[in-house]
């Protein structure tokens, strides 16, 4: 049985990545298309930038976006994911957000609407990425001493927030398996003279430029040796692919804040 999914932020491009996901996966449904008020795609057919016609027109309309749907994909800005929250709350629709750049309070709010709604919350959908998170775990286990851990993350020139929200999970993972809070040992920018580094603490570089999808590295640099772990994005196809596979996680799921570390079973 198809699952009918709505796409938030159509006409964007993760958008309409994740629109062809949809209308070429077996077991999915477009049901609906929302985009921001003012958006020059309002009206048009979401599969138009395809040459399709899908009879699913891109809406700014919430309520009427949201009709019919199972499941809401969200890959847009903070702001633009906490609105459908209510919504989907009184239409039933649990929801996929690969939205980054939350505060605090926002993210307080998203895990707030989880007591009533099955929410898949991630930084990256990619299976790869969140691969890679597990590995960072072991690695900075059995590294945990005589080793300084950087993270540099690479991204296309219109990506709004720094470090991505990729690169702050990884962060995270890495403070985590250490037993530090991340607060209190990342360190974002170096300029002039900054002393000798804190052993303690994580770096993070930032790379904006072209349209670099998104590229991950950790490096682990000891004495006489380094240890690099990388992801590499070539495409926002991998993030279309594990936001279908997150929504097929969700089918008869009982309310709850879901990482993909769920979807993909590493949380066991």
């Amino acid at each position: 049985m198809a699952i009918d999914i709505a796409v938030a932020g159509a006409s964007g491009r993760m958008g309409r990545m994740l629109v062809e996901a949809v209308l070429t996966s077996a077991d999915c449904r477009l049901s609906g298309a929302l985009d921001q008020p003012g958006s020059a795609a309002l009206g048009s057919d979401a599969g138009a930038f395809l040459g399709r016609v899908t009879g699913v027109h891109v809406t700014d309309d919430l309520r009427l976006g949201l009709a019919g749907a199972q499941v809401l994909i969200d890959f847009t800005r903070p702001e633009g994911s906490l609105a459908p929250l209510a919504h989907c709350h009184a239409l039933g629709v649990a929801m996929v957000i690969g939205t980054t750049g939350f505060s605090a309070a926002q993210k307080a709010d998203i895990a707030a609407a989880a007591s009533t709604l099955p929410i898949v919350m991630a930084p990256n959908m990619s299976v790869g990425v969140n691969v890679m998170l597990r590995l960072l775990d072991q690695a900075a286990r059995a590294l945990s001493e005589g080793y300084d851990i950087e993270v540099v993350e690479a991204h296309h020139r219109r990506k709004v927030d720094a470090p991505s929200g990729t690169a702050l999970a990884m962060g995270e993972t890495l403070a985590r398996a250490l037993g530090r809070e991340l607060k209190d040992c990342a360190v974002y920018a170096r300029e002039g003279v900054t002393g000798e580094r804190d052993p303690s603490s994580i770096g993070f570089a930032s790379v904006r430029g072209g349209d670099i999808v998104g590229d991950h590295m950790v490096l682990f640099a000891g004495t006489g040796e380094r240890i690099e772990i990388t992801h590499r994005s070539s495409s926002r196809a991998n993030y279309a692919a594990g936001s279908l596979r997150a929504a097929r996680f969700l089918q008869g799921r009982a309310p709850g804040l879901y990482g993909m570390d769920d979807v993909l079973g590493l949380s066991r």
